[in-house]
Formats: C-alpha cells, structure tokens, sequence
C-alpha cells in the first residue's frame, strides 16, 4: 500500500512538473511573440513617422493657396494642411509642433508647396510669412553639355555665357564642390582629359530661383543637389556592378544621347555593355560629335578619326567622362539593361531603331534602311 502511495506521490510530481514545463514553454512562446510584435509595430511605427516628416513631394514647387483662420490651434492647422496635401498626417505635425514647443501662428493666406519641410512651414507660420514665389524659373532639358546648359541661362538669367563655364571650370571651386559632394563627386573629375569637369553632373530638371540676380554658385550648387538626390538612391546598385559613380554618369549620359524612351535605353545600354564584353569599341557617333564639340546632322567617315578621348570610334572603353547631362530613366537603364546578345544598332531616317547580333546582320540593316 505504502509503495503504491509513492509511486502514486512520483506519479503526480512527474505530472506537475510536466505541466509546469508546459506552462512555462506557452509563457515563453507568449512573451517572444509579444516581443516581436511589439518589435515589428515598433519599426512599422518608426517607418510611418519618418516618412510622416517628410515632404509630400520634393520635386513639386507648385503654389497651393490656403488660409489659416484667427485662432487656429496646431491641430487645426494640421488638418487645413494635410486637406490641402500640404504635409502627410496631422497628427504628426501636431505632436511634432509640440516636441519643438512651436507655437504663436499667425493667421493669414498662405502659398506653399508639396516640397516643403515641416521646419519651414512651421517658421512661414510663426513670421506670418507668405511664401515667395519664384522670381526666376529655368527647365534645364535632359542631353544637355555644360555649354549648352550655361547658354540657356545666359537667356533666361542674362547670366553671360562665358562667366558660367569660368566658374563652372575654376579648379579651385571644383575642389570645394568634390568636398561638399563626396558621394558625387570625385578626383576623377580633375582627370586633365576632360573637357569640363561637371560636365553630366548637372542634372536636367527645372529650378526655381527666388532672388533677381542670382550668383552663379547658387545655381551650379542647386542642381549638384539635385543630382546628389537623384543619384543618392542607385548607389549600392553602382557599386553591384563594380563601377564608379563618374564611370556610370558617362554610361547613362551616352544612352541619354543615343534614345528617346525608356525602352529603347535598356536595349541599346545592353548593346553598349555587350560590346564591352566582347572587348569591342562602343563606336557611337554623340561620342565624336562632343568630341568634335559641335552639332551636326551627320557624322561622317572623316569625323570618325578625330584624335579625342571622348572618340569610341578610336578608342575601346567608355570615355573619360559624361558627354551630356541625362536623364533619371537613362541612369536607370545603364544600371540595369535589358539581358540581349545584341552587338549592333542604328537608327533610320523616321528615328526607329534596328538591332543586330552579328556584323553581317548590321550590314544588310544598313542597306536596307540607311540611304
């Protein structure tokens, strides 16, 4: 009887303790899930607020008219903006205004814009300070040289020509700008074979500027911020494909120059980097006529010999440098080209484009289309 009693007694330790292991096994499942939950919400929550603070759209610099009535609180004010998509989420600027204990803001009618920060709405606010509107607007189009580029604001900012590229060139100011720029810019930019050192690097975009006359620095230096944002996002991407950020700009610049959409860019950057591959020259004629440094309707067989780095005709590789500005779509489709086995292209007389993967195949395309 007694013997039956332990074991009976054993028999229900055992148990418990069994139980308690299951216990505590459901708690600790419990508590890890808690714990990655609270995790996750955590970064989810984080992300949120991040993107909350940022602008609606950088890019957007159009006016949006709206009025702030007397005695507007915070959140109010937060909620006029976010109707308008001035700014993301109310909350957020309500809670930001007060962990920046911002207050006394002045009623009024306002301009602002999708590319505004919180700090600078919040200060046009306090000042009762209507946003200016943009004195002077210059539209700088994709495929443009540094010459190109400083004559179109001669135009439009009376900005003499010759002025803009002395700066622009000045070896002193191109060493401040490679400090300032480390992500973008770099030595190889001083390389003595390239014509102008920014060349490629001021990016196609239109820019507002907001006083009459405007120094030359300030506009090099805007559109150096704007390519740094652009180009910011590709750079793991670059680096992948064991490039430099200059050698990409030059890629990108001589697909800008070859198509006009985006399909055809991821086509003929595949033949550019086919052709590397197979250790060929790239031969493409925007090479030359930059190279020659002026327009022409036709290339012809004599322009091809031009002694230049820039010449592909001359020389295997891509060239010293960016031989234009470009556009983000083609720094895209240098990045990532489309997959071919093409080696050859041209284009007819009605812009289409031909391909080719043998140099046969190029020959009887060029009787058949090139008159």
């Amino acid at each position: 009887m007694k013997k039956k009693n332990k074991s009976t007694y054993r028999d229900n330790l055992t148990a418990r303790g069994n139980e308690a292991k299951t216990v505590r096994k459901i708690v600790s499942i419990i508590l890890v899930m808690i714990t990655l939950i609270l995790f996750i919400g955590g970064i989810s929550g984080y992300i949120y607020i991040k993107s909350a603070l940022q602008p609606v759209d950088p890019d957007n610099k159009k006016d949006i008219h709206v009025e702030i009535p007397m005695g507007a609180s915070s959140s109010t004010i937060g909620k006029i903006l976010e109707e308008n998509n001035i700014i993301k989420d109310s909350r957020i600027f309500r809670i930001y205004t007060k962990v920046k204990n911002q207050s006394d803001f002045q009623a009024g009618e306002y301009d602002f814009t999708q590319a505004m920060t919180f700090d600078e709405i919040i200060e046009s606010l306090k000042e009762g300070r209507i946003m200016k509107k943009a004195i002077h607007r210059v539209t700088i189009p994709e495929g443009k040289s540094i010459n190109e580029i400083a004559k179109i604001y001669e135009e439009k900012l009376g900005i003499k020509q010759k002025k803009f590229l002395d700066i622009v060139n000045d070896p002193k100011y191109i060493q401040t700008l490679i400090e300032k720029y480390p992500n973008l810019l770099s030595d190889e930019i001083t390389n003595p074979d390239i014509r102008s050192p920014l060349e490629g690097y001021l990016f196609a975009a239109t820019y507002d500027f907001y006083e009459e006359d405007v120094k030359v620095e300030a506009i090099i230096e805007q559109m150096l911020d704007k390519s740094k944002k652009v180009i910011s996002k590709y750079l793991d991407e670059i680096s992948a494909k064991d490039m430099t950020v200059h050698e990409m700009l030059t890629m990108a610049s001589i697909v800008e120059k070859e198509a006009k959409n985006a399909k055809q860019r991821k086509r003929i950057s595949s033949v550019f980097y086919n052709r590397l591959e197979a250790d060929m020259k790239l031969q493409t004629d925007p090479t030359v006529l930059y190279a020659i440094g002026k327009h022409k309707k036709k290339v012809l067989y004599k322009d091809l010999e031009i002694e230049s780095p820039y010449n592909t005709y001359q020389n295997k590789g891509i060239p010293v440098g960016p031989i234009s500005n470009f556009s983000e779509n083609s720094l895209q489709a240098a990045i990532d080209p489309e997959k071919t086995d093409y080696l050859y292209f041209l284009h007819d007389e009605d812009g289409n484009i031909h391909y080719a993967e043998t140099h046969d195949e190029h020959i009887k395309l060029k009787q058949e289309y090139i008159k």
